[in-house]
């Protein structure tokens, strides 16, 4: 089993606007900033260093299953890489399974995960194994007690057309809003070592049960 682990952002990205700020193709004709700084929760916890810890977690989860973990990136002190570069960690490894891991900066009174997969699809597996990915992986984040969002997407789905990352993917790939890092409640949850360990044997779980039942 081969699976590619994207913790989004970068602890160094906000330094360098010129190169985050960089236009890349966004899988659907146009172009993109090639990142973003991303979110944090009130207190000052970042996204940043949040999915380094989901990732790292996740990757000794799924190692003790005797899976093979790449990390599109080394660290939490660097920048990028670009969404298009993170894509294409994934198609080249051939990886069976590529998640994205975020933390989302929605409305205060919004609570909760979602994950988004890549719509309209652009190829066979965007259309077919990257939306099972998707029930999959809501359905573990729920059975680990994690609430489905309550502001966007539908059911803790949110089918999007604007994620480079997923429209360049030709490997089963989604994207996991692990929280709302806005939301009181939801910060909490990701401020915690408690929370982080739930966060990533859901998305751990969602991982395995995927590559079971393909």
């Amino acid at each position: 089993m081969l699976f590619r682990s994207d913790p989004g952002h970068n602890g160094a990205s906000a330094a360098s606007p010129e190169i985050i700020n960089a236009q890349v193709p966004n899988g659907r004709g146009g172009t993109k900033p090639c990142n973003t700084t991303g979110t944090s929760t009130d207190a000052g916890y970042p996204e940043h260093a949040l999915t380094w810890a989901l990732a790292q977690h996740v990757q000794v989860l799924l190692a003790q299953q005797g899976a093979t973990v790449i990390l599109t990136r080394p660290d939490d002190a660097g920048v990028g890489p670009c969404v298009d570069q993170r894509a294409a960690t994934g198609n080249t490894a051939n990886a069976d399974a590529v998640v994205s891991i975020h933390g989302d900066g929605g409305p205060v009174g919004g609570q909760g995960f979602h994950v988004a997969y890549s719509d309209p699809p652009l190829n066979l597996t965007q259309s077919g194994p990257s939306v099972r990915l998707a029930d999959v992986m809501r359905d573990a984040l729920v059975r680990a007690h994690f609430t489905p969002s309550t502001y966007v997407g539908v059911s803790g789905l949110n089918p999007r057309e604007d994620l480079a990352g997923l429209n360049l993917s030709t490997r089963p790939a989604v994207l996991v809003e692990c929280a709302n890092m806005r939301n009181p409640s939801d910060a909490a949850a990701v401020s915690s070592n408690t929370g982080r360990s739930g966060y990533a044997q859901g998305i751990a779980d969602g991982i395995e049960d995927f590559l079971a039942t393909g």
